[in-house]
């Protein structure tokens, strides 16, 4: 059995309603084996298998009415934190729940701290991935029993957190180019927006996150993905 947060008394409707599910993560083998537990957890459910960051956001763009994304936290366009953090900026409304082989218990609270909806070790045995699941679906939160989600968050998590939900979607994907080395003409290509937008987007990037500098921004990018904020985002 997994640690829960407060969350509505199971409904059986909401279990045997049709959902639709995706499963993204780049291992054939990972995927078949996370179909069998939401096979499992949602007989009905409608489940769609992504293999990258890229074909998960083309999957939302065309159809977000999607009650739960299953997220590898490392898989081709993903880097740490940031694909979830991606999500979270551009589908609010998507729950996200994280799987993934890193069972550092601080990425798992980070995960929760960025929106996370739980976190499922890959290594969780079946029956407890399916209760996971059927927790989700239901409105609640899983993560593994001796994750400690109550005490107090350290000052920097709580301040990257802060800078974080301040971006826009927009914002967060600039931010994440720019940590690709992107020049603002190649983003405003990716993105079909003029140089002029992408350099408005720079600078608010740069003063929501406290920085000076567009090679500080990119640093913090590169925190965000590996989870190492602590201590700033000044560091040259």
């Amino acid at each position: 059995m997994g640690s829960y947060a407060t969350f509505a008394p199971r409904r059986e409707e909401t279990l045997s309603a049709e959902s639709r599910i995706i499963i993204a993560d780049d291992h054939p083998l990972v995927r078949g084996a996370l179909r069998q537990a939401v096979e499992g957890a949602a007989p009905r459910a409608e489940i769609v298998e992504c293999g990258d960051l890229g074909e998960l956001s083309r999957e939302l763009d065309a159809n977000s009415d999607v009650d739960l994304v299953m997220l590898d936290l490392s898989m081709p366009g993903v880097r740490g934190f940031s694909g979830l953090m991606y999500l979270r900026a551009q589908h609010p409304g998507v729950p996200v729940v994280v799987v993934s082989a890193n069972e550092d218990r601080g990425v798992m609270r980070r995960c929760i701290d960025f929106g996370a909806s739980g976190f499922i070790p890959k290594t969780t045995a079946i029956d407890a991935m399916r209760t996971a699941i059927r927790a989700i679906l239901d409105g609640g939160m899983w993560t593994p029993p001796d994750l400690v989600l109550g005490g107090p968050v350290d000052k920097d998590t709580a301040d990257i957190v802060r800078r974080l939900s301040s971006l826009t979607p927009q914002q967060v994907r600039v931010l994440m180019m720019l940590s690709e080395g992107l020049l603002n003409k190649q983003i405003a290509y990716e993105l079909t927006v003029s140089e002029a937008t992408v350099k408005a987007h720079v600078s608010a990037i740069l003063q929501k996150l406290g920085v000076e500098s567009r090679t500080q921004a990119v640093i913090a990018a590169a925190k965000i993905e590996a989870g190492q904020w602590q201590g700033g985002f000044s560091e040259a």
